[in-house]
């Protein structure tokens, strides 16, 4: 079993409520994930700490090493499992699909035939394509997790093979709101909502007519982290606060500009970012903390680098204001995050 590799610079981190869930639905078919956890790198008192995150790396290989260990791509959450190698056969099918439509439509039909519980029917028009979940009579309703991984799979995949992220409208779900609604929100979109009269998600049409642009030489290298990277790499990027983020990490951490600098750069009033990212759920400052952190997070994975050159490159002159800050955000210590990188310091065979 290899350790996964740790790029230093994230894309995003990983919430522990959504760690959580997975090991739950592991540990609930009898699977003992402390291995699995320990070869991921992720520290016990990572795991301990509610407020802690891990990186999109340690998050895929945790999703597909639990799922070959329960031999259920779908983590048990169906009444039939989704046996190891589902998720290739099904991207080896959708690969020589004509175009998005024709890919999405291979993608849900493969999802039909091996769970049981949870399918899907597309109905499209002009303005939106609509999944329209549907449970199986005498099924449970399922969780948001559950969801979440029928979304995931289908979803990146024809986002893969199409070449771009396919704008999400609205998503609505029929289960209560989960602890890490605000991660969901991250992984579907903005106007996204529970205890719903029935479960769908909608779909901006244009990519239904785009040509599959994906090869079976390019599929080599997409199935290395899939389908789990599709948390971190699809996420919402139209969002006010995606735009902040995306212009934040274009410069150095140490000159990132006060809000009304950064407003000027948007083209917006300062009170217009204010209210927008407001509405997302931010503040400017909340932004640039969370990006310190993920940042920091990932840069902590390589043991060569030191602490007070991960303070500086986040935009702290002093380490020890480094150390107050990330204790607040993660409720740890820095030094506990890169304890397993520093176990790890020979590779794994």
């Amino acid at each position: 079993m290899k350790t996964p590799k740790h790029p230093e610079h994230e894309r995003g981190t990983i919430s522990m409520s959504l760690v959580d869930e997975t090991l739950a639905l592991a540990r609930r078919q009898g699977l003992d994930v402390r291995p699995i956890v320990e070869t991921a790198g992720i520290a016990p008192q990572v795991l301990a700490s509610p407020k802690s995150r891990v990186t999109s790396a340690q998050y895929g290989f945790l999703w597909a090493n639990i799922a070959r260990a329960l031999d259920d791509e779908f983590f048990g959450q169906d009444s039939h499992p989704m046996k190891s190698g589902s998720f290739i056969a099904m991207t080896q099918a959708a690969l020589t699909a004509r175009t998005g439509a024709h890919a999405l439509a291979r993608a849900v039909g493969f999802m039909r035939l091996v769970l049981d519980d949870l399918a899907v029917r597309v109905v499209a028009d002009s303005t939106r394509v609509r999944l329209e979940f549907a449970v199986r009579d005498g099924a449970r309703e399922p969780a948001m997790f559950a969801y979440a991984t029928w979304f995931i799979i289908v979803y990146g995949l024809v986002c893969w093979l199409v070449g771009r992220r396919i704008p999400l409208q609205q998503a609505r779900f029929r289960c209560a709101a989960p602890p890490a609604a605000h991660e969901y929100r991250l992984m579907f979109c903005e106007d996204l909502g529970f205890d719903a009269a029935e479960s769908f998600v909608d779909l901006a049409p244009g990519f239904m007519e785009l040509p599959v642009i994906q090869t079976a030489k390019s599929m080599k290298s997409f199935l290395i982290d899939a389908p789990g990277s599709f948390v971190i790499k699809y996420r919402n990027p139209d969002s006010f606060a995606a735009r902040v983020r995306r212009t934040l990490r274009a410069m150095p951490a140490a000159n990132w500009p006060a809000a009304d600098a950064m407003a000027l750069r948007l083209n917006v009033a300062e009170a217009t970012m204010r209210r927008r990212l407001k509405l997302e759920g931010h503040t400017y400052q909340s932004l640039k903390d969370e990006l310190r952190r993920d940042i920091a997070i990932g840069a902590l994975q390589d043991p060569q680098r030191t602490i007070a050159d991960i303070a500086a490159s986040v935009g702290f002159a002093e380490p020890s204001a480094f150390h107050r800050a990330f204790r607040k955000w993660t409720g740890m210590r820095p030094t506990d995050y890169r304890q397993r990188a520093d176990d790890r310091a020979q590779p794994a065979e």
